[in-house]
């Protein structure tokens, strides 16, 4: 994957996300919101997160988020789509840029040569076949 620096990011991802969420409507409101910071907190959410991860689920980026969004309560619909598009390109870029599992892997250029092995080069030769 080619480098990319932070600001770069920022845009490509607000780019999509002005795609995905085209009018002010497309935004979640803050009762959303709350309703996932809540949700987050209940048991079965916590157990799945347990299971999974083997430690319970952190809320608190949910918190911030209905934080940010009770924050922007008195600003024009508008302007309020635009501060969420940037907290969430911000977000996004992060965990693009960051580390993850995929990091573990190199991308190959050109296949394996010989690969798949043909049925012969798997044949020892002092194994008898049936006939």
């Amino acid at each position: 994957m080619a480098s990319v620096d932070l600001e770069t990011a920022i845009k490509q991802e607000e780019e999509y996300l002005r795609k995905v969420h085209p009018t002010v409507d497309d935004v979640p409101g803050c009762m959303t919101l709350f309703d996932e910071f809540l949700q987050c907190h209940v048991l079965g959410t916590q157990i799945k997160s347990l299971y999974r991860y083997g430690q319970m689920s952190e809320c608190g980026v949910k918190k911030e988020d209905f934080k940010f969004c009770m924050s922007l309560k008195f600003m024009h619909p508008e302007q309020k789509r635009d501060a969420w598009i940037r907290r969430r390109a911000e977000w996004w870029a992060h965990r693009r840029l960051g580390k993850s599992s995929e990091n573990v892997w190199d991308m190959r250029k050109s296949p394996l040569l010989d690969w798949p092995p043909t049925l012969s080069d798997n044949v020892p030769e002092n194994v008898e076949t049936i006939s």
